[in-house]
């Protein structure tokens, strides 16, 4: 609804968010269902220890399989990242827009049982970290 001071919005979950016109008018609104159809966005990251060309073929097989996912405009399915501790895939396949979210939740399902299935790691995000104890640490320069 709409008043003089404020304009009140209904989230897809379900809840009033009221916003000041002032801001409605001086930023930019998305709208997310406003089209017939949406790109899901997704990332999957595997092992740099993992066939690459393996997952790759894995995705498309799970791409494919879905009856819900668009083939025009084609799949989008690419080595978009090489990352701290992982190779991401960006997937982005097109749905009907009331079906973003059935889609996005069964591809990412799909996905990690397919790699689980082929021995294709996700990896967590690592980071090595080195403890110098006693003369070890005392003999290194102190920062400056």
């Amino acid at each position: 609804s709409i008043t003089l001071f404020t304009s009140t919005l209904r989230t897809p979950d379900n809840r009033s968010v009221i916003v000041p016109n002032g801001e409605i008018y001086s930023n930019t609104i998305t709208n997310y269902s406003a089209l017939p159809t949406r790109r899901v966005d997704m990332t999957f990251g595997i092992g740099y220890d993992d066939d690459l060309r393996k997952a790759k073929e894995l995705l498309h097989q799970i791409i494919a399989a879905e009856p819900r996912i668009l083939a025009d405009p084609a799949p989008l399915i690419a080595v978009s990242e090489l990352g701290e501790s992982s190779v991401n895939f960006a997937v982005r396949p097109w749905v009907q827009t009331a079906d973003y979210w059935d889609v996005f939740f069964a591809i990412t399902e799909q996905v990690k049982l397919a790699f689980d299935d082929h021995g294709i790691s996700i990896p967590y995000p690592q980071m090595d970290v080195h403890v110098q104890t006693g003369a070890t640490a005392a003999s290194q320069p102190a920062a400056a």
